[in-house]
């Protein structure tokens, strides 16, 4: 009785291997949770390729710098040559810089107002070609008047009290020729995330478009109605609609 109890043993053990070899089940799920890993820590760490990456990871509520991206094609057909030069004010300005500068006969250059210690490879060549600085903008900026034809802000403005946006937004228009384009966000959208306090220094806080309009009439600044117009048609026919707030502002003359 023992013997065959233990040939049975036996047989039950080599079935039971025979089972394995050819129903590898559990490493299936062991290789296939080891790919899935690897391809979460390769995309948290922000890393993409050259000029055509496009994003690098940040943190926050940068949904407007994403909007200028969409509204590229709809800027292009409201302000023409006016997008041969154009200055981007905002974070993560080096995902727009490099959009931009896949556009035919466009010229761009980026303000980034935080810290860009995390940023990608792409990021990181264009602030050493010059198309990219980090910059403080509550001060004045590093540029002639006049400089670019069109200056586009987003996401920036909204962590400035009016005092500092007293100071910066004139700064804005005077190194802009052809006119300024701000997106900021709705005020009954969610705050943006609190993150490192001593980087943005304040909540963001978004405001409504006649304090927007109250505060343009207040520093001199005029709507640009024929951009206004021209910018609403390209939006109709290519049926696009605006996630934030987007005003067109002319230069100082």
């Amino acid at each position: 009785m023992a013997r065959s109890q233990a040939i049975n043993a036996r047989r039950f053990t080599r079935g039971l291997s025979h089972s394995k070899s050819r129903y590898p089940i559990p490493g299936v799920f062991a290789f296939v949770a080891v790919i899935v890993l690897i391809g979460y820590i390769f995309w948290g760490s922000g890393v993409s390729g050259g000029i055509g990456g496009g994003f690098s990871k940040v943190e926050g509520d940068y949904t407007c710098t994403f909007e200028v991206q969409r509204a590229i094609p709809i800027l292009k057909k409201t302000y023409g040559d006016s997008m041969h030069r154009v200055l981007h004010v905002g974070p993560d300005t080096c995902s727009v810089v490099s959009k931009l500068l896949r556009e035919e006969e466009t010229e761009a250059w980026g303000v980034e107002p935080y810290d860009i210690e995390d940023a990608d490879r792409n990021c990181k060549r264009l602030v050493r070609r010059g198309n990219v600085r980090v910059a403080d903008i509550k001060f004045p900026l590093p540029y002639r008047a006049k400089t670019f034809s069109l200056v586009i802000i987003s996401d920036a403005l909204d962590y400035l009290s009016p005092k500092y946006l007293n100071k910066t937004l004139p700064e804005l228009a005077r190194v802009s020729s052809d006119g300024i384009i701000i997106f900021t966000g709705y005020p009954d959208h969610a705050k943006a995330k609190a993150i490192d306090p001593p980087k943005y220094g304040r909540p963001a806080k978004k405001r409504s478009p006649s304090w927007w309009i109250r505060f343009f009439v207040q520093t001199s600044l005029e709507e640009n109605e024929v951009a206004i117009k021209k910018f609403e048609q390209a939006s109709t026919r290519d049926s696009y609609k605006p996630g934030c707030q987007i005003f067109h502002l002319n230069s100082y003359h």
